[in-house]
């Protein structure tokens, strides 16, 4: 006769079973992080991994910081959602970063506070919609020096001009979800609305956020360069010149501008619709953009991007 089992037991051993799968993934995330410190590659995307990273940020944000020695250990991290996948929370778990993170909801906060990581570790959830005029004042909410390691910043709309409000916070490592659609050269963004929500502005979802060279030649003069993106074309890479001691890659704006390779379009009834870049450039070819330099405002088809 089959030897009983303590349902409760059972039961306990199911609710664990997540917080196993994290040390596996956190352990294989050592290795990989072991493997690439043997590596120098001239492309940032060759140091991908993914544990908690939606892509291969994690192995990305691991190189960058073995090539900053002395980095704070801090992070802020904007438009986390429920922190499942973002780009700081292998910091956290593996070497044991302090966070401040922000989503605008309510919920995906409480779910946050709820989850076994948020008291075993240095982290405060905050929950606010964020745009320029009171960005900095949240970041001080955070207690941090206004030099932490990293400042990530995905919001999906009018980054550029929160990430311009941030003057004087130097964080070592900035990274930002740029659109590519925008292509390589123009620096533009959206106009600014501090209400902005991706979807609502257009039922694509195509159009939101600035392009790569907007973010450059915003933090270029604040003493940062390029040192890549990675291979998925959404997230880029800046680090202060005057931290990096390591190898860190210093490509072109062209040479780091890849297409996008996600294809999650929507159609005016909200269908996903699997085109190629060139088409969804066409999608919102008549939307406004601004020129972050001159301030100047110009359609996405003036972009002559083909």
């Amino acid at each position: 006769m089959p030897k009983m089992t303590n349902p409760m037991i059972v039961g306990r051993r199911i609710a664990l079973l997540p917080r196993e799968i994290e040390k596996s993934l956190i352990n294989q995330g050592r290795i990989m992080a072991a493997l690439n410190r043997r590596e120098r590659f001239d492309d940032l995307s060759d140091y991908e991994f993914q544990v908690f990273s939606q892509w291969g940020e994690d192995g990305i944000i691991q190189h960058l910081v073995e090539a900053m020695p002395g980095i704070p250990r801090q992070f802020i991290e904007f438009g986390v959602e429920s922190f499942t996948e973002c780009n700081s929370r292998f910091l956290m778990m593996k070497d044991g970063w302090s966070g401040f993170i922000i989503d605008g909801s309510e919920k995906h906060v409480a779910d946050i506070q709820s989850r076994h990581w948020y008291w075993q570790h240095d982290l405060t959830a905050h929950c606010a919609f964020i745009d320029k005029d009171n960005i900095a004042s949240l970041l001080d909410k955070s207690g941090f020096f206004p030099e932490p390691g990293i400042l990530s910043v995905d919001i999906d709309g009018v980054d550029w001009f929160v990430l311009e409000a941030l003057g004087a916070w130097k964080p070592w490592i900035v990274i930002v979800e740029y659109n590519g659609l925008f292509g390589p050269e123009a620096p533009v963004s959206v106009p600014y609305d501090p209400a902005f929500v991706r979807h609502q502005k257009h039922y694509s979802g195509l159009y939101w956020g600035a392009s790569l060279a907007a973010f450059d030649t915003l933090l270029a003069p604040r003493g940062y360069r390029l040192a890549g993106t990675n291979r998925a074309g959404s997230n880029a890479f800046f680090v202060r010149t005057d931290k990096v001691q390591g190898h860190v890659p210093s490509p072109t704006r062209e040479q780091a501008c890849r297409p996008v390779i996600f294809r999650d379009v929507r159609d005016e009834q909200g269908k996903l619709q699997f085109i190629n870049q060139r088409e969804r450039a066409r999608v919102i070819a008549d939307m406004p953009l601004v020129n972050t330099v001159t301030g100047a405002t110009l359609a996405m088809r003036d972009l002559n991007l083909g």
